[in-house]
């Protein structure tokens, strides 16, 4: 790849006319930016609507809109649906175009810049804070969040005071009634911090996809809107107990359900479930009692089942966009995980390291800071554990690696199920697996700057092997890749770890690579003062083939297909749509149902048989039309699959690093740790926040050509 090509964006191979590809591109460039344009406004209009909202004008427009939407068949529900969660729901949609249109990621070499960098979304401006390490990007999220409660409960107070001069009540009347009234609008502001609280974990969203926030960095702000919802909501459920208790009725209102109205018990039950989830979700408990957490916080199906029966349909509709995005995420990730996967191949590496080569269809794409969610059923049915992809998408089309650090009673277990199987008293032990994912960037950014600092500890080098190959893959296949310098910092505790390095072969991948590519790989091995006395010695690995019988990995989650992933959104919506008009039309107008919990729960039966019945068509003809596309050469694919899972990922043996890859660079150090200073990385809350200090009392300056420090899946470019 010449010189030139590395200052302009690499976006098509020479065999497309000049012409062409210039009028497509400015076509598509400019659907793309009229979609982003569009997009905004919805969503600046959106959150601007829900800003205003606790004050007159807000409440006095939402009105407006309500009386000029109100006589169609979806009645009151529909109104406040149009205004709070269609918005996002078409936002969505809007997005399937936009991924459709982008396809492939485009990328080009940074300009560099004499000029301090400061980019919002990487630039730290709070640490140590109860937040860690905050963004500039991400505090004036923080700062907005907080100016809109202030701003909500001094509307909502004097909306109060305003309306308690309506009454001739005594004083201490007058006090139980503001209590009341206080803990209503706690509530109303819960809902709304609510529309927000599911799209985070939704993992698989077309929306995290668009903005490219990987949901595992996206959950932090699921944890920063749970503890505002749940604070909101518990306030508005003990205001309510204090009032009640005032009045001397607080047992009747507990147990009080209401047919038409606000029924109080499913607003007690749904409290309930909000608070264990939130409770267990802190961090001592979380940190000491995972399980705990998770099996507690699955109690969310309780929490909005028992909302929609505590509010009714017309309410619960303010907050059903978000939670429908949620579902339709859920149920996807739920058909893939049921889907059994083969293990080509099976090793139990010398350093206590476990590698697992899977199988995929060619149809499911992933990039190399992907990582996937695995399950293996033989060892248990509910734990699902998550492992970076440690093979590149160019190591082979039909197969995917992966390394595990054996640390734990569920890795262990592993570990003794793949060494029985190489035994033949106990050959008929299998391992059947189930995958999540894969998730991550959708952005290739290791492939955007010509020099990466690559910083890892242990079983952390995983994602930098699938970098590296990656890379060595492009510039060997001459696809676009702009790296040219690399470093490598591994720390190691023990030389036993090191033979990790060598499960990739580079210089099989790509032949002469030091021609083309700088690679330093600076190795510390800190538990040890020098090589131990077996550093010759060749330790081979226990490995075990596993029987294909053609199940792959399923692609409905992931960056896959943006096709088949738009029509899922698209035609469970549009379902959604039908089943309310359809239940409305024949069965609550006739009837005249009027009964609010009871509308709440068919509001919720709406949404789970469109996700079930519309969205599951969708994901069976998916799978019918994968199926199809990789029938044509399937039994090219069995040998390619068997030949694949091999080379890049056979016995590794405990060599010298320096042999095995001559033409690179590789130092070992003993008994000492890498010196950072100078040098920015990202990963552990620890680690993040002596890094921001460093990056926020520094002078932060582009060099001569942009760095990416990565560190696990996040990072700071400068």
């Amino acid at each position: 790849m010449g010189s030139n090509s590395l200052k302009n964006p690499l976006l098509f191979s020479d065999e497309v006319e000049p012409g062409y590809v210039k009028n497509s591109s400015f076509l598509k460039s400019s659907v793309k930016w009229g979609l982003k344009i569009v997009m905004w406004v919805i969503f600046i209009a959106w959150v601007g609507v829900i800003f205003l909202y606790p004050g007159e004008i807000g409440s006095q427009l939402v009105e407006k809109i309500i009386n000029a939407t109100n006589g169609s068949v979806f009645g009151t529900s529909g109104s406040l649906f149009l205004v709070f969660s269609a918005p996002i729901l078409l936002i969505a949609i809007l997005a399937v175009a936009h991924l459709i249109i982008s396809g492939e990621h485009v990328f080009e070499k940074s300009k560099s810049s004499k000029k301090p960098g400061f980019r919002l979304w990487t630039f730290p401006v709070l640490v140590d804070g109860p937040f860690g390490v905050v963004s500039a990007a991400e505090f004036i999220g923080i700062t907005l969040f907080v100016v809109f409660i202030i701003w909500a409960m001094y509307a909502y107070t004097l909306r109060n005071i305003s309306l308690l001069t309506l009454f001739d009540i005594s004083s201490s009347e007058t006090g139980r009634l503001m209590l009341e009234l206080t803990g209503l609008r706690c509530g109303m502001l819960g809902l709304l911090c609510l529309i927000f609280l599911f799209l985070p974990v939704s993992r698989g969203s077309l929306l995290l996809r668009l903005i490219d926030i990987p949901f595992e960095h996206a959950t932090r702000y699921h944890v920063w809107l749970g503890h505002l919802t749940m604070m909101l909501f518990t306030l508005h459920g003990l205001f309510y107990v204090i009032g009640w208790t005032m009045n001397g009725t607080l047992v009747k209102e507990l147990l009080d359900w209401k047919r038409v109205g606000i029924a109080n018990l499913p607003g007690v039950i749904s409290l309930l479930a909000g608070l264990f989830m939130w409770v267990t979700s802190l961090h001592p408990v979380r940190k000491d009692y995972f399980e705990l957490f998770f099996y507690t916080h699955q109690l969310y199906v309780v929490f909005i089942v028992f909302l929609a029966l505590h509010v009714g349909d017309f309410v619960f509709s303010i907050v059903a966009g978000a939670i429908f995005i949620f579902m339709l995420d859920r149920f996807l990730r739920f058909c893939q995980s049921r889907t059994k996967v083969d293990v080509l191949s099976a090793k139990c590496l010398p350093c206590g390291t476990v590698e697992l080569v899977l199988s995929k269809p060619q149809s499911l794409q992933y990039n190399a800071l992907s990582f996937i969610f695995l399950q293996v059923r033989e060892l248990s049915w509910l734990q699902w554990h998550p492992f970076s992809v440690s093979s590149s998408p160019l190591d082979g089309k039909h197969h995917l690696a992966i390394l595990i650090k054996v640390l734990g009673g569920w890795t262990a277990r592993l570990r003794d199920s793949i060494l029985s199987m190489s035994e033949p008293e106990l050959s008929k032990t299998t391992i059947t697996a189930s995958v999540e994912g894969p998730y991550g960037h959708e952005t290739p950014y290791h492939l955007m700057y010509e020099n990466l600092i690559l910083v890892a500890g242990g079983i952390g080098i995983s994602p930098f092997l699938a970098i590296l190959s990656d890379i060595l893959h492009r510039i060997n296949d001459g696809k676009p890749c702009l790296p040219r310098k690399i470093l490598v910092v591994w720390a190691v505790k023990k030389s036993d770890e090191l033979p990790l390095l060598s499960s990739i072969d580079m210089e099989s991948i790509c032949p002469f690579f030091s021609n083309k590519i700088n690679l330093e790989i600076d190795i510390y091995v800190t538990r040890e003062s020098g090589p131990s006395m077996e550093e010759g010695k060749v330790h081979v690995a226990s490995s075990s083939s596993c029987p294909f019988s053609g199940r792959s990995m399923s692609p409905l989650v992931g960056t896959g297909n943006n096709l088949w992933s738009g029509l899922y959104v698209i035609i469970s919506t549009v379902g959604f749509i039908i089943l309310m008009a359809l239940l409305r039309i024949f069965y609550i107008k006739p009837y005249n149902v009027s009964t609010w919990w009871y509308l709440g729960l068919l509001f919720i039966a709406c949404m789970v048989t469109s996700v079930v019945i519309f969205g599951g068509l969708v994901i069976g003809l998916w799978h019918l039309w994968d199926r199809k596309a990789s029938a044509n050469d399937k039994d090219e694919d069995i040998d390619r699959i068997k030949v694949e899972s091999t080379p890049s990922y056979g016995t590794v043996e405990d060599k010298d690093l320096t042999q095995n890859n001559p033409e690179s660079s590789t130092i070992i150090q003993y008994g000492t740790r890498p010196d950072f200073k100078g040098v920015l990385v990202c990963g552990p809350p620890t680690l993040q926040s002596s890094v921001a200090k460093e990056i926020r009392s520094h002078n932060i300056r582009r060099q001569k050509h942009d760095t990416i420090f990565h560190f696990n899946s996040h990072s700071f470019d400068l």
